[in-house]
């Protein structure tokens, strides 16, 4: 028992000591504008790609690290450059996979951040930027544990790692399952941490134990051959935008809830979660009131969802008096946990097509699919997360869900099935994550980082055989 506190002492003062240079890292991460989505410069992510590399080898913990990519299925172009490394295991320790991704959502609108998207800014206790938390923050609590590790235990340590940065996260993932096909001996592990979701609230930390899943695709709506005068003809032709607005509507019912038949609901016990908080949390004002029926919580964490996320019709500024012939939308629907989504995906369009109104056309193309996820809880690696997250943060771990999704998550159980998945994050719910200001909490990294190092530690000290 001395010993193993010992042990845990020197990881406790090595993953403090670890913290100013892993936000050093993280910031000049934050700098490179690391877009993966079409139309983007790509040399960004290359570079992300190799700033990774260097700062894994430098560690001088692997055997080999290296850049890679895979070819994206049914097309002939190549996914974006990931980083893997990988440390064998000895004497019968498990091998832990460390996931995170260096790509990163577009900035959006610059005039909404209050500091620049891509010059790492420190405010009121938390680190400003794009990536700064989702996921660059990832990556470094990924490599400050490895680091405390080393620093406390010698580089002699007997647990095998695995680490898998990705590049295209933001973008889809569309060449995963291949990556991981290519790469299965390189990845494999008896844990999987993905360090890519969120925490209860600054304070407490949370394992995601579900995740909805989601589809995403685009619908063209059509009423016209041509352009038409709306004085002219107005009255008597539905015009696009008229047959859009008529069509999509009826995807939710009075209450905001959608009303789509065929779209399955979870049911599960949430936790207590006021709507002042999710005010508070999602930046709703009082005079707007929140949709849907039931907990807010299983509303988020265990029922559909359906947004529209993107629209192609004229702009206020090209705004004409005319009868617009087609309108182009992006729908975006979350998956409640125990549907498959193209299921989903099957229900939502046969709905649109039986709702469309004056006859109106519909093309459906641009479909995107990933499952939802439900987390095993029985393994041993999810009781020793459990302890490191409540050792290094104070409070107990919550068990959560997240209305996000994770679709890649479904990739990893296919090609490992055997590995018991930890989902984990350096997220509070005030990151805005994807979202102009988007930032990182500090003490929360701070903690998250202190957590992943207890828990190398204690994987270190288990043999799978014990297991």
């Amino acid at each position: 028992m001395t010993s193993e506190l010992t042990r845990q002492d020197a990881v406790r003062r090595a993953a403090a000591d670890a913290i100013p240079a892993a936000l050093a890292d993280l910031g000049a991460l934050v700098r490179i504008p690391s877009v993966a989505f079409p139309g983007f410069d790509a040399d960004p992510v290359e570079r992300s790609a190799e700033a990774v590399a260097a700062l894994v080898r430098a560690t001088e913990l692997f055997e080999h690290v290296e850049v890679r990519r895979a070819g994206i299925p049914g097309t002939d172009e190549i996914g974006k450059p990931a980083v893997i490394a990988r440390r064998a295991a000895r004497n019968g320790r498990p091998t832990i996979l460390l996931y995170a991704h260096h790509d990163v959502q577009p900035v959006g609108d610059e005039s909404l951040w209050d500091s620049p998207p891509f010059e790492p800014t420190v405010r009121d206790g938390r680190l400003y930027g794009r990536g700064a938390a989702d996921d660059k923050a990832g990556i470094m609590a990924h490599i400050g544990a490895l680091r405390a590790l080393k620093d406390a235990l010698g580089d002699d340590f007997d647990l095998g790692v695995a680490l898998f940065i990705e590049g295209e996260e933001e973008a889809g993932s569309r060449s995963f399952a291949q990556f991981l096909g290519e790469n299965a001996d390189a990845l494999r592990a008896d844990a999987i941490v993905v360090a890519d979701s969120g925490n209860w609230d600054s304070r407490t930390p949370a394992l995601t134990v579900s995740l909805r899943g989601n589809t995403r695709f685009t619908l063209r709506v059509r009423t016209l051959e041509h352009a038409s005068h709306s004085g002219m003809f107005g009255g008597a032709v539905p015009d696009a935008m008229m047959a859009t607005v008529t069509l999509l509507a009826t995807l939710w019912d009075a209450d905001g809830a959608v009303a789509v038949e065929g779209l399955h609901e979870r049911d599960a016990v949430t936790p207590a979660y006021s709507e002042e908080t999710l005010r508070d949390e999602a930046g709703l004002p009082a005079g707007v009131s929140p949709i849907g029926r039931g907990t807010i919580l299983s509303r988020i964490w265990n029922k559909p969802s359906i947004t529209i996320t993107g629209i192609d019709a004229p702009s206020v500024a090209n705004a004409s008096n005319t009868l617009s012939p087609e309108v182009t939308v992006v729908i975006s629907a979350r998956v409640a946990p125990g549907q498959a989504a193209r299921e989903a995906y099957a229900a939502i369009e046969a709905h649109l097509r039986a709702h469309a109104p004056f006859g109106a056309e519909l093309e459906f193309f641009d479909q995107d699919f990933g499952n939802p996820f439900l987390v095993d809880t029985s393994g041993w690696a999810v009781a020793d997360a459990r302890e490191a997250l409540e050792e290094a943060y104070g409070p107990a771990p919550v068990d959560m869900g997240v209305g996000g999704s994770i679709p890649f998550i479904a990739d990893l159980v296919r090609e490992f099935p055997g590995a018991q998945i930890l989902v984990t994050g350096v997220e509070d719910p005030h990151a805005r994550a994807h979202s102009p200001n988007e930032s990182l909490h500090l003490e929360t990294f701070r903690n998250a980082l202190l957590a992943e190092a207890l828990l190398l530690e204690k994987l270190d000290a288990r043999t799978v055989a014990d297991a």
